[in-house]
């Protein structure tokens, strides 16, 4: 019989320890560490996974490799996402908040390629739950299993005899291993099923999906070993109160981690959205003050958002500061330079920012579009609706290049824009465009005459 062992862990972090402690010396929290039996030998360690006898050194060029054909999934924006296509013997993580659609997603995949013979793994709902879904995202299910079960040692023995072409596992969270003496979801269970997945998909040439939930800070929740071991680490981003997510790549050995993919949450399931651009722009009936279309990337990916600002006076004596979809203290930033270097009295009044869309925009490219949003309201004068702003703006009050300004033009010019506001450190080696004005400018007074001059009359 094994000897067991008593260990710690940190359940934030997945810190070992030989005894319990008040503070994580790993991420510094406090009163995280449970007591898990662990059983001494009973399970392959990470680093053992792969071992089977002794290895032999090889030199580069003498080790044979066979590219292998990429499998497509049927979906456009995960395909690409992936880098073409899912790898066999893949092991994919997938991440979010709870309700962002990771099920629904996954399942999705699964019913939607045909010609792929999948095994969902179902270890939070029952079989009857998934029928419901699968109805309702009106999929082809012929080629589709679904396996209600927990226990690893099952799920692998039912994949073995099954032999799919596809595995989902939902989640990582509930399942466990006879080999290790603890509860589902502990630090224990999660490495050691986490382990033993790899082993499977690396042995069969079976690609599989995990999906895995998050903790309170944003992170996935268990050991960090988790993130290390998988292949490729996506996180499903959005706002429960909007309509569209973000899935992005947050580590992809065999792709680019620069590539996004944009859905649509539907009652019939995730819509893939091809061109974002002309979702994220609202359409109006008539010219409202306060609005300016960015040109901003996400990744390797232009897209051109709407940015909203309300400047009004301060009813309450003392400004408000709020901003949605963007960092209020850059927006802070951005108000201080538009009152020392451009002179606009903007402290005694109120100040509301907002992303069309949902989305959280990161990209400093976004700095001179917020800017003339700003002064757009405050003024109570439109932007025409054909204008777009690619540019950062300085503490200095000078307008900053941004990086891949060929681009940002190119999808503003695509969707129609007439002109574009860029630095005029942006202006070396652009291609010539047939439809669309370039302006350059480089102070804060140089924007305003371009922007509102015409529009004072």
């Amino acid at each position: 019989m094994a000897k067991t062992k008593t260990v710690y862990f940190c359940q934030q972090c997945g810190f070992e320890s030989a005894k319990w402690l008040g503070r994580c010396p790993s991420c510094g929290e406090w009163n995280t560490f449970v007591e898990e039996v662990v059983s001494k030998g009973g399970g392959a360690a990470y680093g053992d996974v792969f071992s089977s006898g002794k290895a032999v050194a090889q030199r580069v060029d003498e080790i044979s490799f066979e590219q292998q054909p990429r499998l497509n999934i049927e979906n456009g924006e995960v395909n690409r996402l992936l880098g073409g296509g899912l790898v066999t013997g893949s092991l994919v993580l997938i991440g979010g908040e709870p309700g962002i659609g990771k099920s629904t997603l996954s399942l999705q995949l699964a019913l939607h390629a045909p010609s792929l013979k999948t095994l969902y793994v179902a270890g939070e709902e029952s079989a009857q739950q998934i029928k419901l879904r699968a109805d309702r995202l009106r999929g082809d299910g012929r080629n589709c299993y679904i396996l209600g079960e927990t226990c690893l040692e099952n799920i692998l023995a039912q994949a073995q005899q099954l032999q799919p072409r596809f595995m989902v596992i939902d989640s990582i969270q509930t399942l466990f291993s006879e080999r290790v003496e603890s509860s589902a979801g502990s630090i224990s269970q999660i490495r050691e099923c986490a382990a033993q997945l790899l082993k499977f998909a690396k042995q069969t040439g079976i690609p599989i999906f995990i999906i895995g939930h998050i903790t309170k800070d944003g992170s996935i929740a268990g050991p960090k070993v988790l993130e290390h071991i998988v292949d490729v680490v996506l996180q499903f981003e959005g706002d429960g109160h909007h309509a569209y997510r973000l899935l992005r790549s947050i580590k992809n050995r065999f792709g680019s981690t620069a590539e996004i993919g944009i859905f649509e949450m539907l009652g019939s399931g995730l819509r893939e959205v091809s061109n974002p651009s002309e979702i994220l722009i609202t359409q109006h009936d008539s010219a409202l003050s306060g609005i300016a279309v960015a040109a901003t990337l996400d990744g390797i990916r232009p897209l051109l958002i709407e940015t909203q600002a309300l400047v009004s006076s301060a009813a309450y004596g003392t400004p408000q500061r709020s901003a949605t979809g963007f960092d209020v203290r850059r927006m802070n930033m951005l108000l201080a330079v538009l009152e020392k270097r451009a002179g606009f009295k903007l402290a005694i009044k109120d100040v509301f920012l907002n992303m069309a869309g949902g989305l959280k925009v990161v990209d400093p490219a976004v700095d001179l579009a917020v800017v003339t949003a700003i002064l757009s309201s405050n003024f109570d004068i439109p932007i025409p609706s054909r204008y777009c702003f690619a540019a950062e703006v300085g503490l200095s009050g000078e307008i900053r290049p941004v990086a891949r300004i060929d681009q940002r033009i190119a999808e503003a010019e695509k969707t129609g824009f007439e002109r574009i506001f860029i630095s005029r450190y942006n202006q070396k080696g652009l291609p010539p465009t047939k439809s669309m004005e370039i302006i350059a400018v480089s102070k804060m007074d140089e924007l305003l005459r371009a922007v509102f001059r015409n529009e004072k009359g």
